[in-house]
């Protein structure tokens, strides 16, 4: 769980740095390309030769995860506003619950429950009006948490099929390979050429690819791996309160502080209805 607090942390900075120096300025395909191949150089020193099938299974994950996910997420920049792009994140924790339970064959009704009062208590802190169009910017976000919690799941069940136990900064670099397989023809198909203009905009940019997505994604996944799918599940949302915070004490936003607690308490709650006994700490099972 350690490993997901933490990349909570580091992530609760993207939202802001996407919208505030990117979104609008930089090419959004550019961008993906940066991230994925700067998260892939992190990686390539320890990728060692894998089974072919474990291989290809990671690359499809690093595809969807990353690779799709980022078309989505960055697009999604271009038609909402920042807090509307939190608003519509609120859903990833039924994704992942439903997906779960799915590919498992069976149905945990807790695991549902505390991904329902996530996205309830995610609601109650970031709910404003939205704007008339945002429609089809709903649908983007939605893509884009779709794709996450396909890999998130898909990794977390991988790693737990594998007969012994792997070491997994040798294998994620296949999993940035696969997302660079979608990231390369996006952005020369689609990319605009608009490349960053100032230090500030290539400094974001290394961040976000070296840290935010090198370490990042790779924390995320083995955090995944060792926590039950419903702890998985209320983690999405913890970005949440991180980001409002991050809003708050560097960009100035008013914010609501009262129904940021409120969300807040609901969020340890729903946290807390995932937890039982050891499965929480290391969630073999789930």
């Amino acid at each position: 769980m350690s490993y997901l607090i933490a990349v909570t942390l580091l992530w609760a900075f993207s939202f802001s740095l996407i919208g505030v120096y990117l979104a609008g300025q930089v090419d959004a395909y550019f961008a993906v390309l940066s991230r994925v191949l700067l998260a892939l150089l992190v990686f390539l020193p320890f990728l060692r030769p894998q089974p072919l099938v474990l291989v290809a299974k990671l690359m499809l994950l690093g595809a969807v995860q990353l690779g799709l996910m980022y078309l989505f997420y960055y697009q999604s920049f271009l038609l909402l506003s920042v807090p509307e792009v939190l608003v519509f994140t609120i859903f990833t924790p039924v994704y992942i619950t439903l997906l779960h339970d799915l590919l498992a064959g069976r149905f945990q009704l807790r695991f549902l429950l505390a991904a329902v009062l996530a996205v309830l208590a995610a609601a109650i802190m970031r709910y404003q009006g939205l704007s008339s169009d945002y429609w089809l910017g709903f649908a983007v976000v939605q893509g884009a948490n779709l794709c996450f919690a396909i890999g998130q799941v898909g990794y977390k069940r991988l790693i737990a099929q594998q007969p012994i136990a792997v070491q997994q900064h040798q294998l994620f670099g296949w999993f940035y390979l696969g997302a660079l397989f979608i990231a390369v023809p996006a952005w020369w198909l689609l990319g605009a050429g608009n490349y960053p203009q100032s230090n500030v905009q290539w400094s974001v940019l290394l961040w976000l690819g070296l840290v935010a997505s090198g370490g990042g994604y790779y924390w995320w996944n083995k955090g995944a791996t060792q926590v039950s799918s419903g702890v998985l599940a209320v983690m999405n949302n913890m970005l949440i309160p991180a980001g409002l915070v991050v809003n708050i004490l560097l960009w100035n936003r008013q914010e609501n502080i009262s129904t940021l607690a409120l969300g807040s308490v609901l969020l340890v709650l729903s946290c807390k209805l995932c937890t039982n006994g050891k499965e929480a700490l290391h969630g073999q099972t789930n």
